[in-house]
């Protein structure tokens, strides 16, 4: 097809072929592996193995409401503006059941909040643990998982922090003081108080432990699991990588470690000027797998009569971007709004984001936001884009000219071409030009998906009508009339209304433009709306929007410029 036809094929397929397939066939290249840490006793170790007394055989979960009441707890209290309700073990000190107030399972506001932690013993136990380990071997006892911890508050919240305390009898008195601001920060600040007539020298310790491998949203696009930042550098680690693996170990003075799902994460934060041990752990335990992550800090040598302490703080909650910017402004936490998955179009896929944040924020609906960016892209691309429609409808008038020449070179395809070619010349005609429109949109289109798909801003938000969520598909399907008939048909049927209207415009588009001569070409064009109908029906209903009204400022566009051209 020498023809700006094939220009305009190529260019859509190329884009979705960026959009869809991208970051699976060439992801980034993993940081090469780091020293091991220095020798000493592993974090991890204290986590309490399988089978340890106290706890349920894997293969047998508890209920978590039976699991939560059965010991003794200090209960997170939203009140005075939390964002956190939920429970601290006072078993082990574990940070293991919490619940996001803010954000439910689905749109209806009746459905269950969303639970974060779940303590050990249930089905997908996942928690916070926190504690010191001996360069060696003491013969003095330490807290463990097994410690019960004397508590000098009647309950935790963001107006009112929590004390505890353990006394080992062997000459050493333990203090934990828990602060909780009013999003998903906890500090924690450790205290130890040497009564003994010797030193001791303990290293603080932080781990998050997560039982069973969580079912995944992202798919190719976006990463979910472990991960950390690391002198600078962030680190993703595949569950799949992590279980070939074993252990990653790394080193670094400032940075952070966690786990994250595509809206949530929990991470361990240590102080920004401090050096730590940190490692990716799998654990295989009988009939699941167990991930862990964890931080050893730097030791903390005790004075007989003297104390010591270590503060290390741990997020717990929804990866808001405008928090966990706020987060690495104010504690200076090294890259932790790249939680977010914004991707290698990082550059322009964030602030895309902080334009429809603030557009939301003026407009009180996502979508009329989006409607907004859309017309602010249009006006920065006119003067392109109106070359572009300017030589597309010049060549719509060749048409006949064009036909004529593959009249009279019907077998001399090569002397078609110059003829043709030296008609473009000489009618100032650009046979590329038309396809720029397109081209230029890949970036925009490629970074709005992103930001519908990995920002929780976006999640569950609603435009009118029947759209309750733009970062979902469109719910309606032409197939049961819209809801209409009683039946829910298969998911590549679901062809919603949005997705309907962005074919009807496509469409109507394609009619503006230049038609190819060649009937396989004619076919294959008239099809490409189909086509395109049935894959955005996939999409966030938020991009079949976006694409819909580029269309429709489009068409009207290129209307105005075939009038004028025509004149």
């Amino acid at each position: 097809m020498p023809d700006q036809q094939r220009n305009l094929v190529l260019a859509i397929i190329i884009s979705i072929v960026i959009l869809l397939g991208f970051q699976y066939l060439f992801p980034a290249p993993s940081p090469p592996p780091e020293p091991a840490p220095k020798a000493g006793i592993e974090p991890s170790a204290t986590a309490t193995a399988p089978g340890a007394p106290g706890q349920p055989a894997p293969d047998r979960p508890l209920d978590r409401a039976q699991t939560l009441a059965a010991s003794a707890r200090l209960a997170i209290e939203a009140s005075g503006g939390g964002r956190l309700r939920g429970s601290i073990a006072l078993t082990g000190a574990r940070i293991d059941d919490l619940v996001l107030t803010d954000y439910r399972e689905t749109v209806d506001p009746g459905s269950p909040n969303i639970v974060l932690l779940s303590p050990v013993g249930t089905k997908a136990a996942y928690y916070v643990e926190t504690g010191w380990v001996a360069a060696k071997d003491l013969p003095v006892a330490l807290p463990g998982p097994d410690t019960v911890w004397q508590v000098e508050s009647d309950a935790l919240s963001p107006a009112s922090p929590a004390l505890l305390r353990w006394d080992n009898g062997q000459g050493l008195v333990f203090e934990r003081r828990i602060a909780l601001d009013g999003d998903f920060m906890f500090t924690l600040t450790d205290r130890v108080i040497n009564n003994r007539d010797e030193s001791v020298t303990l290293y603080p310790y932080g781990l998050i432990n997560r039982t069973g491998h969580p079912e995944l949203l992202g798919y190719y696009i976006l990463h979910e699991g472990p991960l950390g930042v690391f002198g600078g550098t962030l680190v993703e680690v595949d569950y799949d990588e992590l279980e070939e693996s074993g252990s990653i170990p790394r080193t670094s003075t400032g940075g952070w470690i966690g786990i994250t799902d595509k809206y949530w994460q929990t991470a361990l934060v240590p102080a920004q000027s401090e050096a730590f041990d940190a490692n990716f752990r799998h654990i295989p335990v009988e009939g699941s797998d167990k991930y862990q992550v964890d931080v050893r800090l730097a030791e903390r040598s005790v004075a007989a009569g003297a104390s010591a302490e270590s503060t290390l703080r741990v997020f717990a909650g929804a990866k808001e971007v405008t928090l966990l910017d706020r987060y690495q402004d104010t504690l200076g936490i090294a890259r932790f709004d790249r939680s977010v998955d914004f991707g290698w179009f990082y550059f322009l896929t964030k602030p895309l984001f902080y334009v429809l944040h603030h557009f939301n924020g003026w407009l009180g609906n996502l979508g009329l936001a989006i409607l907004l960016l859309t017309v602010i892209i249009k006006l920065l691309f006119f003067p392109l884009a109106n070359k572009s429609y300017v030589a597309m409808s010049r060549l719509k008038n060749l048409q006949p000219e064009m036909l004529k020449l593959r009249e009279r070179f019907p077998d001399d395809r090569e002397r078609m071409n110059r003829e043709m070619m030296e008609l473009y010349r000489r009618e100032k005609a650009n046979p590329l030009a038309g396809c720029l429109p397109i081209v230029v949109q890949i970036p925009v289109f490629f970074a709005l998906y992103k930001v519908l798909f990995v920002t929780i801003e976006m999640r569950h938000a609603p435009f009118y009508g029947w759209i309750h969520d733009l970062s979902g598909r469109d719910p309606t399907s032409l197939f049961n009339l819209f809801g209409l008939v009683p039946w829910t048909p298969p998911e590549m049927l679901a062809i919603g209304v949005w997705p309907l209207a962005m074919g009807v415009t496509m469409f109507i588009q394609q009619k503006l433009s230049p038609a190819p001569p060649d009937p396989i070409q004619a076919r294959m064009m008239m099809a490409l709306p189909i086509v395109f109908t049935f894959l955005f029906a996939t999409f966030p209903a938020g991009l079949v929007l976006y694409w819909t009204w580029n269309n429709v400022l489009s068409i009207l566009q290129q209307w105005l410029i075939m009038r004028r051209v025509r004149k």
